[in-house]
């Protein structure tokens, strides 16, 4: 049976009694989350530090709870994610007391990761499906996919070498079925025809004795090895933590009182060590970012070196924050003229990344600057930069390991020089660094605006002003499907009269569930220095607009193609229709001055109604500057950043369905997008 929904525990009860009332709690939940950390972990050890890692991050972040009913499931959030952590931590390595994973355990280690959260949260904590799903951030429909494919894998793992052959068209509704939220007509149906079909009678008999296995994890914990000092050594651990914080607090009530002391001479000598800096990293930093960051005490000189292979790597400084930390480098070939970058990602990681760095912020990328002065003096020495993930806590040591670096190439007849990679050299090494890092404090000024660009209403929720960037919030509504604004694009931030450019690669969508009517999005820009704002102005760039046009196409193989059909103000071609094995379709539209869209958005629908399955797709284009100049995507090189309001149009689409079975009937058209280039200006003052 599913288990019972745990009791919270009171904010109250937490503030007389501190991290004793957390432990209490976990303790009378022992089975229940044991049972969970065993479906993601493998040996005592880590367990341990499961729990520990759990109770101390519950008292820390327990203020930013709102509301005693999301209790249950934020706790199992943070549970989960140092499951998820602690699985991957190649520091905490099986012990040899270790079991050997048997039965649903070694067969859920073989899900993907959502499949293993959907599975352990419905079947092993007894979250509603729902509930579920608003928790791993999906939709209802696929939570319900993720619980599907994760019982089918684990019943392969766990009958291997069985084939199972229900039918599909009454698979997807086993869920409904076995849960008894089906309706009653649908279930009969389901009945009959299993009653009917043998196949379907063996399929669904595995699938069901999956879930009834899952369902009972909790009730047979006597089968996973638990300590009866399990919670005694865990409570062990926090009073020793708690013992070494008051020996900590002694300590710094002793410096401080030292520091009262020499306090009036340091303010004295103050301005002047700070005007010395400014004009220290004036006079000796070359790059201007990282001179800009020195100069405002954002981060120092490092000059770590590492050597391998005739190449030296350099880290010259780091400036971190709560949105990304900032490597600023050094690669000089020692032997040759050549210069080489680094790429994240590709033989360059942080080995203690899960341990110190924040996994839900994805790292910024850097194109190389190959134009700059800095890079045009010496022919085999490169200064560049590259974005890892931010810090979890204030400060840390970054355990930075590289083993590939990137020749760029300068020859103006390749067609990605702009890119500076060319057909990519590798030169392998192994540079290693331990990298100290503080990260900086960032300010958040509420702006709470609103506009109209193409008659869609438009927001500006927040600010954000830290050391690597300067990020505009904004969210965009889209109550109306027949005309949405998918992405704005901005030039340029202006505040207090200071103007900071958008990034080109620094746009992203937001997650939030503030209002289901709205988007929400962000735009960094280049940062800001000492600026408290009191005026800021927005200058628009671009909307990308998408509009609902449907529209349907008789298709017949028995006619001769092409043939041409009016869409959206322009004539459409369909070059080619072709039936057997597979079927193929070619649409095309060469012409492209004052086309209303750049992209069309169809299915072809066969004479059931259906999308056939088994689609490939190809598509061809050109680029088009705001004079009409084409820039055809295969031929000669260009840079894409130097077009003025560059737009592509699609011209030609092909498709191609395995499905021989499937007669093409209709070519269904259900909108199109289209770029619009903007000039209007957003003024708000924060006074």
């Amino acid at each position: 049976m599913i288990p019972a929904k745990i009791d919270p525990i009171s904010t109250t009860t937490i503030r007389e009694k501190g991290v004793e009332s957390i432990v209490d709690w976990f303790d009378q939940h022992q089975q229940s989350f044991y049972t969970l950390g065993w479906c993601y972990l493998s040996n005592q050890e880590q367990m341990e530090e499961l729990f520990y890692r759990s109770i101390i991050q519950v008292q820390k972040e327990w203020p930013r709870l709102k509301g005693k009913a999301a209790f249950e499931t934020w706790v199992t959030s943070i549970f989960i994610h140092n499951c998820r952590e602690l699985s991957r931590d190649r520091s905490l390595p099986a012990s040899e007391e270790s079991e050997p994973r048997q039965g649903v355990f070694k067969a859920l280690d073989q899900l993907q990761q959502d499949e293993k959260d959907a599975m352990v949260l419905t079947y092993v904590q007894g979250f509603s499906r729902e509930d579920a799903a608003h928790l791993l951030q999906v939709s209802v429909g696929k939570m319900k996919e993720l619980l599907f494919s994760g019982i089918q894998s684990i019943r392969n793992e766990m009958w291997s070498g069985t084939t199972f052959h229900g039918c599909r068209e009454y698979q997807k509704d086993y869920l409904d079925y076995l849960e008894r939220t089906m309706d009653r007509s649908k279930k009969i149906d389901l009945e009959v025809h299993i009653y009917h079909c043998q196949e379907c009678q063996e399929d669904l008999a595995t699938f069901q004795e999956v879930m009834l296995t899952m369902l009972d994890l909790p009730n047979n914990i006597e089968d996973v090895p638990v300590l009866a000092r399990f919670m005694e050594k865990i409570k062990d651990r926090l009073k020793e933590k708690e013992r070494h914080k008051q020996k900590q607090n002694k300590k710094r009530k002793k410096v401080r009182i030292a520091f009262a002391s020499v306090f009036v001479l340091l303010v004295g000598i103050g301005y002047f060590a700070g005007a010395f800096t400014y004009l220290y990293y004036g006079w000796t930093e070359e790059d201007p970012q990282l001179r800009a960051f020195l100069q405002q005490g954002y981060g120092q000189r490092l000059n770590l070196e590492a050597e391998s292979d005739g190449v030296k790597v350099k880290i010259k400084s780091v400036i971190a924050d709560d949105l990304q930390t900032l490597v600023y480098y050094e690669i000089e070939d020692i032997n040759e003229d050549s210069q080489y970058m680094v790429g994240y990602g590709d033989g360059v990681y942080v080995e203690n990344e899960y341990e110190i760095m924040n996994y839900e912020t994805y790292p910024t990328y850097y194109l190389p600057d190959l134009e700059s002065e800095l890079n045009n003096k010496e022919k085999n020495v490169f200064q560049g930069k590259m974005g890892l993930r931010p810090l979890k806590k204030d400060n840390g040591t970054i355990k930075l390991k590289i083993t590939k670096l990137h020749r760029l190439i300068r020859d103006s007849s390749e067609q990605s020089r702009y890119w500076g990679l060319g057909d990519i050299e590798i030169k392998t090494g192994e540079w290693n660094f331990e990298i100290p890092v503080t990260k900086q404090p960032s300010i958040e000024y509420a702006l709470g605006e609103e506009t109209e660009i193409e008659g869609i209403p438009v927001r500006f929720d927040k600010l954000i002003i830290a050391p690597t960037a300067t990020i505009l919030q904004f969210g965009i509504n889209h109550e109306k499907p027949e005309k949405r604004i998918e992405f704005l694009n901005f030039n340029n931030l202006e505040v207090n009269n200071n103007k900071v450019k958008a990034q080109m690669y620094g746009s992203s969508f937001v997650d939030s569930q503030q209002d289901m009517n709205w988007n929400t999005f962000q735009t960094n820009f280049d940062p800001l220095f000492g600026e408290k704002p009191e005026e800021v102005n927005i200058q628009f760039e671009s909307a990308y607009l998408a509009f609902e046009d449907k529209k349907t196409i008789e298709l017949d193989d028995t006619r001769e193609y092409p043939q041409t059909f009016e869409y959206a103000g322009s004539t459409i071609s369909i070059e080619k229709l072709e039936v057997g094995q597979s079927f193929d379709i070619v649409i095309s539209n060469h012409e492209i001055m004052n086309r209303a869209y750049e992209l069309l958005h169809f299915n072809i629908v066969s004479e059931d109604e259906k999308v056939p399955s088994g689609m490939e797709m190809n598509s061809e284009g050109v680029l088009v500057d705001k004079n009409g100049v084409e820039y055809a995507m295969n031929k000669a090189p260009f840079s894409y950043e130097e077009i003025e309001q560059p737009r592509y149009f699609q011209t030609v689409q092909s498709i191609r369905f395995h499905n021989n079975d499937a007669i093409p009937k209709n070519l269904e058209i259900y909108g199109y997008n289209t770029t619009r280039y903007l000039d209007d200006v957003v003024k708000i003052s924060l006074e």
